[in-house]
């Protein structure tokens, strides 16, 4: 496998990386510039005025523990400084998005990911099976659909199944072409490898992709620590995983602490050597040449 191959998210149409610094980033989503945390931004800012055209400006969660000692509080709020729309519309890499502001800082739209919907679009081929866990507002679900694939989206969080079923009506996806599921993920891979043996029904997948956060919970209340379940969600989906010529797999990840290297040697102690690559992702200011680093990923075909 290719390491280091960094993936560079530019700043185009609708949406921008306008500055960056003192752990902030200023980004225009289509006509909404938003301010945000940014914990990787630990230089100054280059243009301090630019930061006062913003229309709102996130203030993160307070942190503590629930009562099983699990993170909580991890909503935060926005203050407007100028109207924003509930929702509205940016258009990445030829997507039409819906936007909207959320208590967990983001947007539903994930710029840095562009590359890598491009690179699900170049993969994918008619008639493929693919299948998308942690799925959230669906980009990348949309982009294996656009390209002919039938598409499993797996989500715990019904406000996000929907919110990409928004999006892939604004696509004009059939409805056909996507199977929206609203479960944990590794209860559902877990599930649909149990049918494989018995020729019970279950679905061997020609496109994988996982975007799995740090910590989560399922549809159930299940919850998931990376450190403990990518190592057996990643066991489950080797079975699932057609391997025929041309299919392909994308793993992304955003959890603090591990480096892309962590992410591959994990993905090639299940399925072996790989002819692939892995790296970082960055988003590129719209002027200059510095980055923010956002997230790694770790991808390979057949």
């Amino acid at each position: 496998m290719k390491h280091d191959q960094h993936l560079i998210a530019t700043s185009c149409g609708d949406y921008e990386l306008l500055d960056s610094g003192d752990n902030m980033k200023l980004e225009r989503f289509g006509a909404v510039i938003v301010a945000r945390p940014e914990t990787q931004a630990l230089w100054k800012k280059q243009n301090a005025p630019l930061w006062t055209n913003a229309h709102t400006t996130f203030t993160p969660p307070t942190g503590g523990q629930d009562k099983k000692g699990l993170p909580a509080g991890r909503q935060g709020s926005w203050y407007i400084h100028k109207p924003v729309p509930e929702s509205w519309v940016v258009v990445r890499t030829g997507l039409p998005l819906i936007a909207r502001l959320t208590g967990f800082k983001h947007t539903g739209i994930f710029p840095e990911q562009a590359p890598n919907w491009e690179w699900i679009a170049a993969h994918v081929r008619p008639k493929m099976k693919v299948l998308n866990l942690f799925g959230y507002t669906g980009a990348a679900t949309i982009a294996a659909a656009r390209g002919g694939a039938s598409v499993t989206h797996v989500d715990a969080s019904k406000q996000s199944l929907d919110w990409a079923h928004e999006n892939a009506r604004l696509s004009g996806i059939g409805e056909d072409k996507i199977r929206w599921i609203l479960d944990d993920a590794l209860a559902f891979v877990k599930r649909e490898a149990r049918r494989l043996p018995a020729q019970a029904g279950g679905t061997k997948y020609d496109g994988i992709i996982l975007d799995p956060p740090a910590f989560g919970r399922g549809a159930k209340g299940e919850v998931w620590k990376i450190e403990e379940d990518l190592p057996k969600l990643l066991e489950s989906l080797k079975a699932l995983f057609s391997g025929k010529p041309g299919s392909f797999f994308l793993l992304n990840g955003y959890a603090a602490g591990y480096a892309p290297r962590s992410f591959a040697q994990a993905v090639e102690s299940i399925f072996g050597i790989v002819e692939g690559e892995c790296g970082e992702m960055h988003i590129k200011e719209a002027r200059g040449e510095r980055v923010v680093p956002a997230g790694i990923y770790v991808r390979f075909t057949r």
